[in-house]
């Protein structure tokens, strides 16, 4: 985490109007609604087409399978230092078929010997688009596996993942009850 607590606080159940409500227990039902929606239904119409990306880069529309694509997403929140794109992703990674392992090894990178080709090579992508906003020849050629498509959808949750690492970090939406913080990603005392 970057900061400690929120600089746009979450919405509490009793701010939301109306339509907030509605578009909420659309998506919701009677799941939780998350800190991270709490504060982008701040901004109401930002939120509804926010959900729309986030609710392709999600979906089986996408078409990187579901490890693949929580791989390349923890790699991302990583990467920018995003605790609670972390958090959330971790349990949503081991639902899509991540070992414990895979996930400790994702901190280490493309480089860790856990890693097949296959994996290694969305690994160096993640890394390249969030290091230069670039695939390099190189790993664009290690990535022939994928189809134009898959390697377009790639790039696309990367990109979807970076929007939101920055808008947690930024705004300092905090954890969830029942998440937990990975000491790799702690609050930064110089920062908080």
């Amino acid at each position: 985490m970057r900061i400690n607590q929120p600089r746009i606080p979450p919405l509490d159940d009793d701010a939301f109007s109306a339509e907030d409500r509605a578009r909420l227990n659309g998506i919701f039902k009677e799941a939780p609604v998350y800190n991270v929606f709490r504060t982008l239904a701040r901004s109401p119409n930002a939120f509804k087409r926010f959900m729309g990306w986030g609710g392709y880069i999600l979906s089986s529309d996408n078409d990187l399978n579901a490890r693949d694509r929580e791989l390349v997403i923890l790699r991302t929140g990583y990467n920018w230092r995003s605790g609670y794109e972390w958090a959330q992703h971790e349990r949503i990674g081991r639902d899509s078929g991540l070992t414990a392992e895979e996930i400790s090894a994702i901190k280490r990178g493309p480089g860790d010997p856990l890693w097949n080709k296959t994996d290694r090579a969305l690994l160096t992508a993640t890394d390249e688009l969030t290091g230069d906003g670039f695939i390099t020849d190189e790993t664009w050629r290690a990535l022939d596996h994928l189809s134009d498509k898959q390697r377009m959808d790639l790039v696309m949750t990367v990109g979807q993942y970076t929007q939101v690492a920055m808008m947690l970090n930024t705004f300092g939406v905090q954890l969830d009850p029942g998440f937990e913080l990975d000491p790799d990603l702690t609050v930064d005392p110089a920062r908080a």
